[in-house]
């Protein structure tokens, strides 16, 4: 792919996808046709993997090797990313959402545990309250950005104190549906940025964006930088509708000391009313903090986010 001129809207034509070690599946889910991978046997507990924002499902891959003698494992792709159908103006937690109950319903049919990561992670907890009942047994939420994707927080740093300056740049040079794809230029103008996570994109050695950026829709960025992804999903009112066991995990996390920036997903604080909200569903939830933890832990260390997944998971 060029570093500009690329304006093809459909994933499919855009040609840039690479060979996993698991086989690919699509199935169509109405207004979208959804892709996924699939591992281990049908008669072990169904598992649902939902990654995060620029992720493609073979984020999931080790993980997935060491999960499937244990669970049936489905990982996704979520519409804009991946294989998946692209969908201009449709980016919402509530589509997304809604994506997956009919994929739980049409290519799983049983209930099952989800796990998500990041934004993922916020799927997996919209799946906790509004999913259809009995499809969940239990929603692992990987780090989610609780509050700190949302441009009006009721609790903590918005999106623009946390990660959305780097959303705003993909937005920016990149442009829906790759119709800009100035990665050159965006990353020249980082290098001067006020925000810290974009600095080091803007002195980071790629010459060209990662595999998963290119399977992704930056329009997602933008729809989180504006804030129209969450406009009709509260967080606070999300959680308070969680009807199934939860387990929160929360990774590394800190303030830039200049800026005050949030680097990491959300803050003590976030958690803190996160945890608060989820008591008084009366639902049984763990909170887990691994301050040591990359964001995505799925990716950085498999062998410790199967241990963990498992371990939870023996409890449901």
């Amino acid at each position: 792919m060029a570093d500009s001129q690329v304006t093809q809207s459909s994933p499919a034509a855009r040609n840039v996808y690479v060979p996993h070690g698991f086989q690919e599946h699509a199935i169509d889910l109405g207004e979208i046709t959804m892709n996924y991978a699939e591992a281990g046997a049908r008669d072990r507990p169904a598992l649902v993997l939902v990654p995060g924002q620029t992720e493609s499902w073979w984020g999931y891959e080790s993980a997935m090797q060491l999960l499937q003698d244990d669970f049936h494992v489905f990982a996704v792709d979520l519409r804009g990313q991946g294989r998946s159908s692209w969908t201009p103006k449709r980016y919402t937690l509530d589509n997304m959402g809604n994506d997956l109950v009919r994929f739980i319903a049409l290519a799983i049919g049983r209930p099952t545990i989800v796990s998500g990561n990041s934004s993922g992670g916020l799927l997996a907890c919209w799946l906790s309250a509004y999913a259809m009942p009995g499809q969940i047994r239990g929603a692992l939420l990987e780090d989610p950005p609780l509050w700190s994707s949302t441009t009006e927080p009721l609790y903590g740093q918005s999106i623009r104190q946390a990660i959305g300056p780097m959303f705003e740049m993909f937005s920016k040079y990149l442009g829906d549906q790759w119709s800009i794809g100035d990665w050159h230029g965006m990353r020249e103008a980082a290098k001067q940025h006020r925000h810290p996570l974009v600095r080091m994109m803007g002195h980071g050695n790629a010459v060209e964006p990662r595999q998963s950026l290119k399977e992704y829709d930056p329009e997602w960025a933008r729809a989180f930088h504006e804030g129209t992804v969450a406009l009709s999903c509260p967080h606070e009112r999300m959680l308070a509708a969680v009807k199934v066991p939860i387990l929160l995990t929360h990774h590394a996390h800190s303030t830039d000391p200049e800026s005050g920036a949030l680097i990491g997903a959300y803050s003590d604080l976030q958690a803190k009313k996160a945890q608060d909200i989820l008591a008084s569903t009366g639902v049984r939830f763990e909170y887990a903090l691994f301050e040591d933890a990359a964001h995505s832990l799925h990716q950085a260390d498999p062998a410790r986010f199967a241990k963990v997944l498992r371990a939870w998971a023996a409890t449901l």
